[in-house]
């Protein structure tokens, strides 16, 4: 029917396809369960079921919220709508304060507290590191 060589070229290709096809699905297996998404405190307001994993809250640190005890640091972070509570340990990027953007990573309480593990100041696009901005003025 078929010849040798055409056998084996169609092998060549089943295995070739395959070897895609798998080496795809092991990425996207592997992402999806990296993936940390980011969520306003109205969204998690609106949850149905509170998540066991690791998420992501975004929004604005509310003025006059921020408070430091010993060891923890508390604050709120708002979206204008919904608020969340927010306890962390550790080092604070220089860019968190009041009324600037953030993004907490860590586990739900419930709610209204979160547990952050991790702080991420956000900026707008015109930031400009301070050194940076020296520098241009004594140009």
């Amino acid at each position: 029917m078929y010849g040798r060589k055409v056998k084996l070229r169609f092998l060549f290709v089943v295995i070739i396809l395959s070897t895609l096809i798998l080496t795809t699905l092991l990425i996207l297996k592997s992402l999806e369960e990296n993936v940390v998404y980011f969520q306003s405190p109205t969204d998690i307001k609106l949850l149905n079921e509170l998540e066991k994993n690791k998420i992501r809250v975004g929004g604005m640190v509310k003025k006059n919220s921020i408070s430091i005890n010993a060891k923890e640091l508390n604050f709120i972070i708002t979206d204008q709508k919904n608020e969340i509570n927010v306890t962390y340990s550790g080092a604070v990027p220089n860019l968190f304060a009041e009324g600037k953007g953030v993004v907490a990573e860590g586990f739900l309480k419930d709610r209204n507290f979160f547990s952050a593990t991790k702080i991420l100041a956000k900026h707008d696009e015109n930031y400009m590191p301070p050194e940076v901005k020296e520098a241009l003025g004594e140009k």
